[in-house]
């Protein structure tokens, strides 16, 4: 076989064999799922084995994959239930995180316009490693969990908007423009979507649940599909599209029926995190530069460095969405589950290298330190959370459905 062939085996080889190693390990500590899907990519990828080149058709579902987890993200933000003072502080927290985040970056590279690159990175949250942790820990509806759900949601978009206004190209005011006409666009479809019981479409929905129509999942992937067309025709970042068509997806959906709608998400996460979304995150490891990360001057030292700063750039201001009267421990555990993010670090760093932006250690240090994020400061976060609670463990959110991906 190629080496094209070999990969369309082996990558899904690798799909089944991270969750049966992270329940396995799961035993001593709770590593998130994508952990084992990174390092299990860069162990067969040219860094290390070789088994798996880079090739554009899994780059190409691997794009799909990075899509589908915007798009989760979005469809399971509760925006009712943080609504208010959470979602206000912890926007003002990621502004505080942009502002400091520009200062340091610029510092540190080597021009003004890696710095920005390296800025956006470091205010990036991982709301969909954070939401099944949550979940997990029964945190989902406390005062501790929707403040940290709002968190990861400004760490989410507010990225997006940034890599819109900054990294687009375009001069800021006419990006904007495009994007203010992107807004208008996504907001007249939901406020549309909100209009009426939409009756007649549930029914459709509800009929085909369990037949080969499968209209659900068929309107899932237009909306994405419509949302990232019209982005990339704005010369938008896709994700911002598939963020808003999870939005737009749950208010459509949102009279539907609960016994449909439990079904409906269990088929989505299926689509997501059953094939799509492993596949973006293995080839995250696959295509991780660990040569220029060991090789190029400075690169390995960075990696720390970045860490530290995820921590001070992006952790710190997030204990503006505290809730009252948290305690230090839960102050603490706000800090660290703030400074967690890998998704969009890899989509920036990817659009650096692209541009000839950033150096190729610079990247690798920067999405090395995403995963070592990924890997510590959830653990970390919840043992400060339990100390809080006296060493209470909650129950999980069993009805909750939320993304099982790290």
């Amino acid at each position: 076989m190629g080496s094209f062939d070999t990969a369309l085996v082996i990558v899904p080889l690798l799909a089944v064999v991270a969750p049966l190693l992270a329940a396995a390990i799961g035993r001593v500590a709770k590593v998130p799922l994508v952990v084992f899907e990174i390092v299990l990519g860069l162990l067969v990828g040219p860094s290390v084995l070789g088994w798996v080149p880079e090739s554009a058709f899994i780059g190409t579902l691997a794009n799909f994959g990075l899509a589908m987890l915007f798009f989760m993200a979005g469809n399971e933000i509760d925006f009712a239930a943080i609504k208010g003072r959470p979602l206000t502080r912890a926007a003002l927290g990621w502004l505080v995180s942009l502002v400091l985040g520009l200062v340091i970056g610029i510092v540190l590279a080597p021009t003004v316009e890696a710095g920005v690159f390296i800025a956006i990175a470091l205010t990036s949250t991982a709301l969909g490693t954070l939401m099944p942790v949550l979940r997990d820990a029964g945190e989902l509806s406390t005062p501790f969990g929707l403040a940290v759900t709002a968190i990861g949601a400004a760490g989410e978009f507010g990225p997006l908007v940034a890599i819109s206004l900054f990294l687009s190209g375009r001069s800021p005011g006419i990006a904007a423009l495009v994007l203010l006409g992107f807004a208008v666009v996504t907001a007249l479809g939901i406020w549309l979507a909100s209009r009426g019981p939409h009756t007649r479409m549930h029914a459709i929905v509800a009929a085909t649940l369990h037949t080969s129509g499968q209209f659900a999942v068929r309107l899932v992937l237009l909306i994405v599909a419509a949302l990232v067309v019209l982005s990339l025709a704005l010369g938008l970042d896709m994700l911002l599209g598939a963020f808003a068509a999870g939005i737009l997806y749950r208010v459509l959906l949102s009279g539907a029926k609960k016994p449909d709608m439990a079904f409906i998400e269990s088929k989505l996460e299926a689509v997501a995190f059953g094939f799509l979304v492993p596949v973006f995150f293995i080839y995250t490891g696959v295509t991780f530069d660990l040569t220029s990360l060991l090789t190029e001057p400075n690169a390995l030292l960075l990696l720390p460095v970045f860490l530290v700063l995820f921590l001070l750039v992006r952790g710190l201001p997030g204990l503006l969405a505290a809730p009252p009267g948290a305690s230090r421990n839960d102050r603490t555990a706000i800090v660290l589950f703030s400074a967690t993010g890998l998704p969009i670090i890899v989509a920036v760093t990817e659009i650096g290298l692209d541009e000839g932006v950033l150096q190729a250690g610079t990247a690798s240090a920067l999405v090395g330190a995403g995963m070592l994020s990924v890997l510590l400061f959830p653990l970390l976060a919840l043992g400060r959370r339990r100390a809080s609670l006296g060493g209470e463990r909650r129950p999980p959110d069993l009805d909750a459905h939320v993304p099982v991906e790290g």
